[in-house]
């Protein structure tokens, strides 16, 4: 099959879950005979400090085509401007399947509709519950979660919340396929110890974007009240949220032992993953966290709060508390930190393996391009 990928920023990168979903589901279609064309947002917001190649320059990348789009570098019109252009695009050039990723580009999709070309739709999370938009924005989000409910072939969900949600709403049945996860590689504590002085087990990890529905004010909060020799790694980038990002930053140097290293990725990133005592995850809105998978992946205890998304992939594999409760919060990362709560790490890893296993990922969403393709 010929098949469009339409909604992510970039490939090759870590700036976001869509990101890592979109490249390891597309090189995995490639590798079982299909051709991949991603369109990517043209522009320089590319965090690739480690990278040996120019990104920007890629055309072809693990088998797949990559395309750029130009578009507007402001807050609620770069997505809008996106996959308007992008999606002109791809109907001209006869793919059998345009695969759209999140509720804002998903505002395109009736373009190929009216050209009966096949459509999808991975919803990675309500977006227009996210704190960082304002009235237009949200209702334009709700807008694209519309459309993709009306018109796409199939609709893809991220877990049995957001599956309820297009039922109740929509009156829409759509597909619960989750994220995948990949094994590990464990590294030593070499980059973190020269960059920030880290040890293995001598820190609490938090890994993701640095955004208000992430909860790391909960987090910064609760831990600076905790008696311990432990750090605190705040390790992640803002998206559109700089006036939160100072917040944090100024509650973060209130406390020597927080450490804030902006956004990482690979050698760097496994070694944050490899030796955190623990992962913590405070979010009020979730998909399906990719951090989360990964910390889990790793063998960790996670701390996370209690919202559906989050208790949905963990089950009984990680310790939770309230959601926005900052004491309970408190008390369940002392009880870690303190040795009083421990978890199996060799269970945790296959607990998620068994969910997130990316081959049986690939197969099932190939499953549903050939079936709206016959139907």
């Amino acid at each position: 099959m010929k098949i469009a990928m339409i909604g992510h920023k970039r490939i090759p990168s870590r700036e976001g879950g869509v990101e890592i979903v979109v490249e390891e589901l597309s090189k995995r279609l490639v590798k079982k005979g299909h051709q991949v064309d991603v369109y990517n947002r043209k522009g320089n917001n590319i965090q690739d400090k480690n990278a040996d190649i120019d990104k920007r320059k890629l055309t072809e990348y693990q088998g797949i085509n990559i395309m750029y789009v130009p578009t507007l570098n402001l807050k609620g019109l770069e997505a809008l401007v996106y996959s308007f252009l992008a999606t002109l695009r791809a109907v001209c050039k006869g793919y059998d399947v345009i695969h759209y990723h999140a509720e804002g580009p998903a505002a395109m999709l009736w373009i190929p509709h009216l050209f009966k070309i096949r459509t999808v739709v991975t919803i990675h999370g309500l977006d227009w519950q996210r704190a960082k938009w304002g009235g237009i924005a949200k209702a334009y989000l709700k807008f694209g979660e519309k459309i993709a409910a009306k018109y796409a072939d199939k609709v893809i969900v991220l877990s049995k919340n957001m599956q309820k949600h297009f039922k109740d709403t929509y009156n829409r049945d759509t597909e619960f396929i989750p994220n995948g996860i990949e094994e590990p590689e464990i590294r030593e504590p070499n980059i973190i110890k020269e960059k920030y002085g880290l040890n293995k087990d001598d820190f609490i990890l938090y890994l993701g974007r640095i955004v208000p529905e992430k909860g790391i004010h909960y987090l910064l909060n609760a831990f600076k009240n905790i008696d311990t020799d432990k750090k605190l790694v705040i390790a992640g980038g803002a998206s559109h949220t700089n006036a939160y990002l100072e917040e944090i930053k100024k509650k973060a140097g209130q406390d020597k032992r927080v450490i804030m290293t902006g956004f990482v990725q690979g050698q760097e990133l496994e070694e944050l993953f490899s030796n955190c005592y623990a992962y913590c995850l405070p979010s009020d809105i979730e998909g399906m966290p990719l951090s989360l998978l990964e910390a889990m992946s790793y063998g960790k205890v996670c701390i996370v709060s209690d919202i559906p998304e989050n208790m949905e992939i963990a089950e009984e594999e990680v310790i939770s508390f309230m959601q926005a409760n900052e004491k309970d919060l408190k008390e369940k990362l002392e009880n870690v930190i303190n040795g009083k709560v421990k978890l199996d790490g060799e269970k945790i890893k296959q607990h998620i393996f068994e969910l997130c296993d990316w081959d049986a990922i690939v197969n099932k969403t190939e499953a549903l391009y050939t079936n709206i393709r016959e139907e």
